[in-house]
Formats: C-alpha cells, sequence, structure tokens
C-alpha cells in the first residue's frame, strides 16, 4: 500500500505536453473548470471544452490526453495554489496558536466553499468509475493542507514546543477540527453559501484550544 507522499507523487506524473505553452495550457483549464463547475464530470465533453476555451480539439490533445487527464490536472492546478498558501502561513517565526489560526481558517474556508464543494462532489461521482481520479482529489486537493502541516509540527515538536508522537495524525486530526459542522452541511447542500467569516473563526479557535490541550507542553 502507498504512503501519502508515494500517492502525490504519483497523482502529479501526468503526461508531459508536447506543446509548452503555460498560458494556453491555463486557458483552457480555465474552460474546463467552467465546465465541469456547469455540467459535473459525466455530463462535460471535449466538445464543450473546446467551445469554452476557444481552442480546437486538436490544440486540447496536444496538452491533455483525455478528459480524464484534464480533471486531474485541475486538481493538481489546485493543489499547488492552496499549497503555495499554506506554506506562507505555517511561518514558525510567529507563535503556535496564531500560525494553527491562520492556518485553520485558510483551510476551512477552502473546503467549505461553493467551489471546492462542487469539486468534491464531481469526485464522488467518478469514485467507481475512475477511483484513481477520485484518489487524486483525496490526496491532492484534501490531503496536501496535512502533509504540510506534518513538517511543520515536526518543526515544533524538534523544537520542543509541541508533544506530538504521530504528527501525520496530529495534522489530520486539526484540519478535520477546523470543518467541523463546516464541511459535511456543505458537501449535502444544507449550505449553500460559503460559512460567515466569525463563524469560521469560532470553529477554529475551538480547534486550537481543543489540539493544545492535547499535544501542548
Amino acid at each position: 500500500m502507498m504512503n501519502d507522499q508515494e500517492t502525490l507523487e504519483n497523482c502529479s506524473n501526468r503526461r508531459k505536453a508536447a506543446g509548452e505553452n503555460p498560458a494556453k495550457r491555463d486557458q483552457i483549464l480555465d474552460g474546463a473548470k467552467r465546465v465541469f463547475m456547469e455540467k459535473g464530470f459525466d455530463g462535460a465533453s471535449i466538445n464543450d471544452i473546446t467551445r469554452a476555451a476557444g481552442v480546437s480539439k486538436g490544440t486540447i490533445y496536444v496538452y491533455f490526453e483525455s478528459k480524464h487527464d484534464l480533471f486531474g490536472a485541475l486538481v493538481e492546478r489546485e493543489r499547488r495554489r492552496i499549497s503555495e498558501n499554506v506554506r506562507t502561513v505555517l511561518d514558525d517565526a510567529f507563535p503556535i496558536r496564531e500560525t494553527l489560526f491562520n492556518f485553520g481558517t485558510l483551510i476551512a474556508a477552502h473546503l467549505s466553499s461553493p467551489s471546492n464543494v462542487r469539486g468534491m462532489r464531481m469526485a464522488l461521482g467518478v469514485v467507481d468509475t475512475m477511483p484513481d481520479t477520485a484518489h487524486c482529489f483525496l490526496r491532492e486537493g484534501l490531503g496536501s493542507g496535512p502533509q504540510i502541516l506534518k513538517a511543520y509540527l515536526d518543526r515544533q515538536v524538534a523544537a520542543g514546543l509541541l508533544q506530538i508522537d504521530d504528527t501525520m495524525l496530529a495534522a489530520r486530526q486539526f484540519s478535520d477540527l477546523c470543518v467541523s459542522g463546516l464541511f459535511k452541511p456543505a458537501l449535502f447542500g444544507e449550505m449553500r453559501k460559503s460559512p460567515p467569516r466569525p463563524i469560521i473563526e469560532g470553529v477554529v479557535k475551538s480547534a486550537i484550544e481543543m489540539f493544545m490541550a492535547r499535544y501542548g507542553k
């Protein structure tokens, strides 16, 4: 069984595009994202994506092998964007509680956002027919935050500021606490808009208290 890092590497190991124009690639991905968000994965067609992106079908196949490949590339692009933001807030120069607050509010706002929820529903819709795609969405989309948080927690343990035996488990626990009462209502349609900032902050502050009561020194 692969560990999380091996899975991330496999998910990211996509076909090298014959065309190397980053702007054109992003143009295709932007068009694909609009179509996927509107029609879902099964309802979207390559013809729909060509019209939305303003390119020919041949151009799409220069950069991507299939609709499956397009969806995977979208997930990877979003993972990179979130990962960059997460690494920015996980700054060792600030107190642990402040850093955890910044991380938690970022993750909670992202995971409970309508766009992420639509992506999650698409991934769940193809889990039986394309399990690798759903797996990559989990690891690259939802799993990248805890992976980066783990590295931060490792540094705090080494500095003697936290006492944690399993930092990967602790990172997942904190991430889950930060979306408690937010993510599932959004996923199942009970909450159709992004939760207000004060609600997110209240959940994250409670998560920090629980986390520090367990792992603080």
